[in-house]
């Protein structure tokens, strides 16, 4: 049984249905799964506002799973061996599934299934903003959006691991007191306050070397206005929509910005990129340094119901599905 993702539109697109999973050929492996991870570019492939397959298809990015059967040429993992991915082709909204080797990682055997599923893309979008975009250091002050969502809240955590101070954008008082006990310095309450003043409040008018910007349209112009010169802006994902044209001079001309829309996918095509990332996480998971915070459990069949809720804006930190 999978979730069938029928058209394009609201959460009732998303179906229980029947679905075979085939059997895996070369180089790939079939997956008994336990835990999904429901990340926010899957309800936007579901809304239409990022692209993907003609439906009907399995949705889903992210997964945990034992290894059932392998194909041929499959050296990465054996049979019995738990796993944990998020990287495509889709379809991780099913009980089995078949799926590249070359993506999965095993899971050490002190990481249980729920966190792995709850941390696993969240944790390696992290790991690409924060020591590949732009590499934070001790002393450095940045700018983290929706820093109470399962990304934001693993990124402010990450970041104090590294010695930063973190000003992050929530949009109630509750979130704001989850952030600040997940490392972020000074939580901004934006249906009320604006982000700058906070910004100028505590570095002046030198501004930020970097802001890691997820909500796009609302947030995006703001956002620039707080770059120091040479700051980078990181947009890694757009809940309110794509931010309107920006006139490329402005940037030369004000700052020297850097801009960046980096995909996470592209940061670990690389099996040695992505082992690097997934062992990084996993150390500061053990160290204590990360809580994995999961505020939202779904059967699979109710996936519809967790979209829902994510969309919505009530969650704080992860959402998963248990198969």
């Amino acid at each position: 049984m999978a979730i069938v993702q029928t058209g394009i539109g609201d959460a009732g697109v998303l179906q229980w249905q029947e679905q075979d999973p085939g059997t895996p050929g070369p180089g790939e492996v079939l997956l008994r799964q336990s835990v999904v991870g429901v990340n926010l570019i899957e309800i936007g492939m579901r809304q239409g506002a990022y692209p993907g397959p003609n439906p009907p298809f399995v949705p889903g990015f992210e997964g945990v799973g034992v290894v059932e059967a392998i194909g041929s040429d499959v050296d990465q993992v054996r049979v019995g061996q738990r796993v944990v991915y998020a990287f495509p082709p889709l379809g991780s909204y099913s009980e089995t599934r078949v799926f590249p080797a070359e993506y999965l990682v095993p899971l050490p055997e002190d990481i249980d299934d729920e966190t792995a599923a709850a941390m696993f893309m969240k944790g390696l979008t992290v790991w690409m903003l924060l020591e590949r975009v732009y590499r934070v250091k001790a002393g450095d002050t940045i700018l983290v959006h929706a820093a109470a969502g399962g990304t934001g809240l693993l990124m402010c955590q990450w970041a104090k691991s590294l010695g930063a101070t973190v000003i992050g954008t929530v949009s109630t008082d509750e979130k704001a007191r989850i952030a600040a006990a997940h490392g972020c310095d000074h939580p901004v309450n934006y249906t009320r306050e604006d982000f700058r003043d906070t910004v100028r409040q505590v570095v002046g008018d030198a501004g930020l070397p970097v802001v890691y910007d997820s909500v796009g349209r609302d947030t995006f112009e703001r956002s620039m206005e707080c770059l120091a010169p040479t700051g980078t802006m990181a947009l890694y994902g757009m809940a309110s929509g794509e931010p309107d044209p920006y006139y490329l001079m402005r940037m030369g001309l004000d700052k020297s910005y850097f801009l960046t829309r980096p995909a996470v996918f592209v940061y670990v095509s690389r099996r040695d990129w992505l082992l690097q990332a997934a062992e990084r996480l996993f150390v500061l998971v053990r160290s204590g340094a990360i809580r994995v915070e999961i505020h939202g459990r779904y059967p699979l069949r109710d996936a519809a119901n967790a979209h829902q809720a994510v969309e919505s804006r009530r969650t704080t930190g992860s959402t998963i599905l248990t198969v």
